[in-house]
């Protein structure tokens, strides 16, 4: 059975996003190393999932012919509606992202006021073993409800925030 990981995060970063590399990226290559998660699931918003996404493809890139690193975008909705309000640069970024991506799938046809929560469940469901997270526990968000969801299935929560 394969080992999975999900990522979940504030779009809004509290520190450069290089910084914050510096810190995944090792943590990434131990979860591959020493627990085998191979499959990394991310939800295509700006800000970590953006950044967990780019260091996931740096590390299987990387790892080419010693672990099987893939990236499984789950997406809330329509990539017109989804990245409707976001700059051109986090646009460009995106379509490299999906272009590089191993599998896309979206919860939702249109953007809604659950199609988010669908997205967040349907990522902890597919989280075997871990949770990454940026999470400032000051905030209500969307991240707030996904390690809520990671934590009632009893995964292990790994959040970056509190390193930051």
């Amino acid at each position: 059975m394969k080992k999975t990981a999900c990522f979940t995060g504030h779009r809004i970063l509290s520190e450069p996003s290089k910084q914050l590399f510096d810190r995944l990226y090792p943590l990434l290559e131990k979860l591959v190393k020493d627990q085998g998660i191979t499959d990394f699931y991310a939800g295509g918003a700006v800000g970590f999932d953006t950044a967990a996404a780019k260091c996931v493809l740096r590390l299987r890139d990387a790892m080419k012919g010693k672990a099987e690193v893939r990236l499984h975008l789950v997406l809330p909705c329509s990539n017109e509606e989804q990245t409707k309000n976001w700059t051109p640069e986090q646009k460009y970024e995106f379509r490299i992202i999906m272009q590089r991506a191993d599998s896309v799938e979206y919860t939702s046809q249109h953007h809604d006021e659950k199609c988010m929560g669908r997205r967040n469940a349907w990522l902890v469901e597919l989280a075997s073993d871990a949770c990454i997270c940026y999470y400032d526990v000051n905030h209500k968000s969307g991240t707030a409800q996904t390690v809520n969801l990671a934590k009632q299935k009893g995964i292990k929560i790994i959040n970056l925030f509190a390193a930051a």
